[in-house]
């Protein structure tokens, strides 16, 4: 048995600072890895051309109607469908159930050489809904079109998880082992309902518990030809999410009878008065290295010297102009406007309930997302109140059911304050490898994630958590992602699962 701790130095921290190197021998050859290795090579015989090829599982994954809309979706066949494949390699694949019908998690685990902490890779199987009428081609059909596949989740997120299935499974054909166990969780929830990551996490910790999570995150962004790779990126640490409503309160009348105290003109003069409103421009640690290291990848020369004023600017005023100039200039202006500031979106709104009647009520719901380490959320909301004091509504933050205000902005402050995922980890050190070798002409770069992931119940633990789109993507089909003709590139998603084999071999024991 290897003792509690020596010198001070837990077990886990013993295994993590001497890495794959020191622990193959105490867990690979004297624990009899080359006798554990046996199965793994009678089942590597079964694993067929289709599970190497990651178009081909897209395909399979997209196949299947996720679609969240807002308390879970039905995400049993995939994950059946995925234990399958599991099982052709000869990797133990688990169902979880959860309360929902349907709606469960799938977790496999491929066995490890030694008792290093995990390695996790987190993909959801849930997708957000479809607007089929806007959508050019069939939703779940896997349609190629002009070296492009579309379909709900091609982006976010089946496409990232054929490419780590994929890896995975080219490396198991190969015979190869790993220096420590790799758990496979495919979620359901992540796009909204009660039975995600943290319910999995209350109910099954033993089965996630690991000692670093890799989920979706980090793009890997183009230079202006569109195709040729120019930054690629990890996130470390995910924007701030909080909601907050506007209400607006008149007259409800017969709709024969017009009148000035409208809810519905009143939400709409408001929403007015800060649709075109931007918060203030923050850098923080994350922020500043992630525009530096765009400074250096860019080909643009107009682009370079509008991030290198950003950067260099002293006050609040040049840093404003140059952020203008930055989102103006830059080939994916909603991404890096969004990584500027606290973002404000009106998602959904609700007014009325009968074609004869004026109602007393419009509301209007906006979706925020804060800079970790910038403007606070209690700030941004002071701001947005004071620019709405004459517009005769109410502004209102939602927070749990039950929770004050105060209450809720205690719990903002928390998240906001939390640190990003440490850049001194096998994982990351892994990922900017694979990065170097896939990529070689681009720039590596950890970034901040203007979106949310599922990695909560592992950050708050202490337990890095970074993420990757593994494919290069240009302007246009990253604004698909919950949006119309979702899609990626055929020849980014295939360099993916390349750049993915490569982040594994790391972990793999020679």
């Amino acid at each position: 048995m290897f003792p509690a701790g020596v010198g001070g130095v837990t077990r886990r921290a013993f295994l993590h600072r001497t890495g794959a190197g020191a622990v193959l021998l105490a867990g690979g050859v004297l624990a009899g890895g080359t006798a554990a290795a046996a199965p793994v090579r009678q089942a590597a015989a079964r694993i067929g051309p289709a599970d190497l090829d990651p178009l081909v599982l897209l395909k399979r994954m997209l196949a299947f109607d996720t679609q969240n809309f807002g308390d879970g979706g039905v995400t049993r066949p995939h994950a059946e469908m995925l234990k399958a494949v599991w099982g052709s390699a000869g990797v133990p694949a688990e169902i979880v159930p959860t309360p929902k019908k349907d709606n469960v998690h799938l977790i496999a685990r491929i066995e490890g050489t030694t008792a290093a902490a995990p390695l996790l890779l987190l993909g959801h199987s849930d997708v957000v809904p479809v607007e089929r009428d806007k959508w050019t081609v069939d939703p779940f059909a896997g349609v190629v079109r002009g070296g492009e596949i579309y379909g709900r989740g091609a982006l976010d997120m089946k496409g990232a998880n054929a490419a780590f299935v994929t890896a995975l499974l080219r490396h198991l054909k190969e015979g190869g082992r790993f220096d420590r166990d790799i758990i496979v969780l495919t979620d359901c929830d992540e796009e909204s309902g009660p039975y995600g990551s943290r319910w999995l996490a209350e109910h099954h910790w033993d089965k996630i518990n690991a000692g670093m999570v890799l989920t979706e995150g980090g793009w890997f962004l183009a230079q202006k030809d569109r195709t040729t790779p120019m930054l690629i990126t990890v996130t470390r640490q995910d924007k701030v999410y909080f909601n907050i409503d506007l209400v607006a309160d008149g007259t409800a009348t017969h709709s024969s009878k017009p009148n000035p105290d409208s809810a519905i003109a009143k939400l709409s003069r408001a929403v007015t008065a800060v649709d075109t409103w931007l918060a203030p421009v923050t850098l923080t640690p994350v922020t500043r290295e992630y525009f530096s290291a765009l400074a250096k990848a860019t080909q643009d020369d107009g682009f370079k010297r509008a991030l290198e004023l950003l950067l260099s600017a002293r006050s609040q005023q040049a840093r404003e102009r140059a952020a203008a100039l930055v989102v103006k200039r830059s080939s994916y202006p909603w991404l890096h406007r969004a990584l500027l500031r606290t973002t404000h979106s009106f998602v959904i709104e609700n007014a009325g309930y009968k074609e004869n009647v004026i109602p007393s009520t419009a509301t209007l719901r906006i979706n925020c997302r804060g800079v970790p380490g910038g403007q606070r959320p209690r700030d941004f909301l002071a701001d947005f109140r004071g620019r709405l004091k004459d517009r005769d509504v109410t502004v209102k933050l939602i927070g749990a059911p039950g929770e004050s205000e105060e209450d809720a902005l205690k719990r903002l402050d928390e998240t906001f304050a939390k640190p990003p995922s440490s850049i001194d980890s096998p994982l990351y050190q892994a990922i900017g490898a694979a990065a170097g070798k896939t990529y070689p002409d681009a720039v590596f770069a950890p970034a901040l994630f203007e979106a949310g992931t599922s990695l909560s119940p592992w950050t708050s633990r202490g337990i890095p958590g970074y993420g990757v789109y593994p494919y290069v993507l240009d302007n246009d089909q990253l604004v698909t992602m919950h949006g119309n003709d979702e899609r990626i590139s055929v020849a980014a998603l295939r360099q993916g699962t390349e750049f993915m084999y490569r982040l594994f071999d790391r972990f793999r024991v020679r």
